[in-house]
């Protein structure tokens, strides 16, 4: 055995002795003791890494993997950290859930247990919760930090730990810093003091309260309307936690004639019918397409598992359509700011991230409310919609990422799925109501400031090597635009690794390059914070003209927009 292999075997070793859980023990044992060290050098490789909102990874033994061990040393360090922010131990909880995924259940125990034995109270939401319902139990109990086991709409294998700040929104620099500087100095997990729930020190359920305030701010916050309780919707949680949930909603809104997706109702962590959970993803939407077809609804709504994330279908004359994230965004935009109460004095904010569609600005600001552009990720939309509103500029109307995720303001402060669904309910119901359909609304919103199609490419390059050609690539990008895309002539080129200074907090230092196109198109490269890809992202936009046919003009700008993107991967050398 080469020195390399001998001190892998030790460091695995030395995470067995100070792993409490005996299968994860017994599973990292097997893979020394039958040589497999590929596989062992995998799970040995470092640790997760604590960043955007937590921890996600695949599960199974060993420092670089969802565990009960790397649950127990991480809890240990967000108690640190919090004991060391408040100069003591905070008065305030920590509120903890989980999702349905396999394993979920007993992390959750291990950071109750690993708080409780910190002297930390904690509040627990019992049942199986949707991670936003989670994050507004933040700040409905006063809350120091909330904890969500999920893995979100990953793969079966996966699973994750996500953190909220004390304000309802995901933690962001430098509080995710700190907390993972802390998680370093923990100990063995088998050395951290735990605390088994008992008579004397247990934690408090998150009482019904909650739910019901959420559901009444939610209630005020939908456009006035009458519902249309006639109109078919088909719903389904993707195996995930939110049909208990969304089924009341609805029916508090009147909406009676609600299908569920029946095998993708109950919540199941192996989740049997589909491989990937995630509305975006090809396939995922296909059984409640069906189920549409066969009760002739008017609208199909996905949830994706933990119910942070929305996927919406309609019917065309072609068939039914999937809406994009984009779509979606400046649809509900639309609707939300079309409402007469809304006061002028702060302006209405809408915020959304630099990849997704620029459309979305053009909507808000012809409702003459404010606009805000960040960095990916809804930590950062909520960084700027607190910001924004601390100063009294404007009021938080709405937020949108591409990815799926949005978030109405004045309830929560991270993306939910839950409201965002029953608002597509009401914007589909209004519609029928004045004899359209959401492709109609859509299609007056182009024809008001434009079509525009967004078209996305992720060029995947794996393992070390792909990391550095991926970094070459940009590295080149930043040094030598292209002149052209296509048959347009790039205009500008910002490079978001430099000036931060000159720029909002919320649009900070980014591995990211925007090369701007005639119109007011443009085109994004950025690698993956996520996955071993460089991902590219173009918007292209065309006035319509009375007589032109949106489908056929979407059509052909795609096919162009794809050329494009083309062009700038061989331009780049991947």
């Amino acid at each position: 055995m080469s020195a390399a292999m001998s001190e892998l075997v030790d460091q695995a070793r030395q995470w067995i002795d100070g792993d409490p859980d005996p299968t994860t023990r017994a599973e990292l044992t097997a893979l020394i003791e039958s040589g497999d060290h590929t596989e062992l050098a995998d799970r040995m490789d470092g640790g997760l890494d604590f960043g955007t909102a937590g921890l996600r990874g695949l599960m199974g033994a060993g420092s670089n993997r969802i565990n009960r061990a790397t649950v127990i040393r991480t809890t240990r360090g967000l108690a640190d950290y919090l004991v060391d922010r408040y100069g003591g131990v905070p008065e305030n909880p920590v509120v903890v859930g989980r999702d349905a995924r396999v394993g979920s259940s007993v992390f959750m125990g291990d950071v109750v247990g690993v708080l409780l034995g910190a002297g930390l109270s904690v509040k627990v939401w019992e049942e199986v919760v949707p991670t936003p319902l989670l994050a507004y139990a933040v700040t409905a109990s006063g809350a120091c930090a909330g904890v969500m086991i999920t893995a979100s709409h990953n793969p079966p294998l996966y699973n994750g730990y996500k953190v909220f700040d004390h304000n309802g929104a995901q933690i962001i620099p430098p509080v995710d810093t700190a907390i993972a500087e802390a998680i370093d100095r923990v100990a063995p997990a088998i050395t951290v003091p735990y605390h088994h729930p008992s008579a004397d020190l247990m934690a408090e359920p998150i009482p019904p309260q909650v739910l019901d305030d959420y559901r009444n701010r939610l209630s005020r916050l939908r456009t006035p309307l009458e519902t249309d309780p006639d109109q078919g919707i088909v719903y389904t949680p993707l195996h995930g936690v939110g049909w208990r949930y969304i089924k009341d909603l609805f029916a508090e809104a009147g909406y009676r004639n609600v299908h569920p997706v029946e095998p993708q109702i109950e919540p199941d962590g192996r989740f049997p019918t589909l491989p990937f959970p995630n509305p975006e993803e090809p396939g995922a939407m296909d059984l409640a397409i069906a189920r549409a077809e066969e009760t002739d609804a008017d609208l199909v709504l996905a949830n994706d598992p933990d119910a942070d994330r929305l996927g919406v279908a309609v019917p065309s004359a072609s068939g039914w359509v999937r809406l994009t994230g984009n779509q979606i965004g400046v649809l509900l935009i639309d609707h939300l700011l079309s409402r007469s109460d809304l006061p002028s004095h702060p302006p209405p904010l809408i915020v959304s991230t630099i990849v997704s569609s620029p459309l979305a600005e053009r909507v808000a600001h012809a409702h003459g409310a404010r606009f805000e552009t960040t960095l990916t990720g809804f930590k950062w939309i909520m960084k700027a919609a607190l910001d924004v509103e601390s100063t009294g500029q404007g009021t938080f109307v709405f937020g949108f990422e591409e990815a799926l995720g949005y978030a109405i303001g004045g309830l929560n402060r991270d993306k939910d799925g839950l409201s965002a669904a029953l608002l597509m309910a009401d914007l589909s119901s209004e519609a029928r109501r004045e004899g359209q359909t959401i492709l109609d609304r859509l299609e007056s919103i182009y024809r008001r400031h434009g079509l525009w199609v967004s078209v996305q490419k992720g060029i995947v390059r794996p393992g070390p090597e792909g990391a550095v050609e991926i970094e070459s690539a940009m590295t080149y990008l930043g040094n030598h635009p292209p002149d052209s895309l296509g048959e347009k002539k790039v205009g500008s080129v910002t490079d978001y690794r430099k000036g931060a200074d000159s720029r909002p907090a919320w649009l900070g230092a980014a591995n990211l390059i925007a090369l701007e196109l005639p119109g007011g198109g443009r085109m994004l490269a950025r690698p993956s914070g996520t996955e071993p890809k460089l991902k590219i992202y173009m918007d292209a936009t065309r006035p319509l003209a009375i007589a032109d046919d949106p489908a056929r003009i979407e059509s052909v700008m795609v096919r162009e927009a794809e050329t494009a993107v083309s062009e700038l991967v061989d331009h780049i050398g991947l």
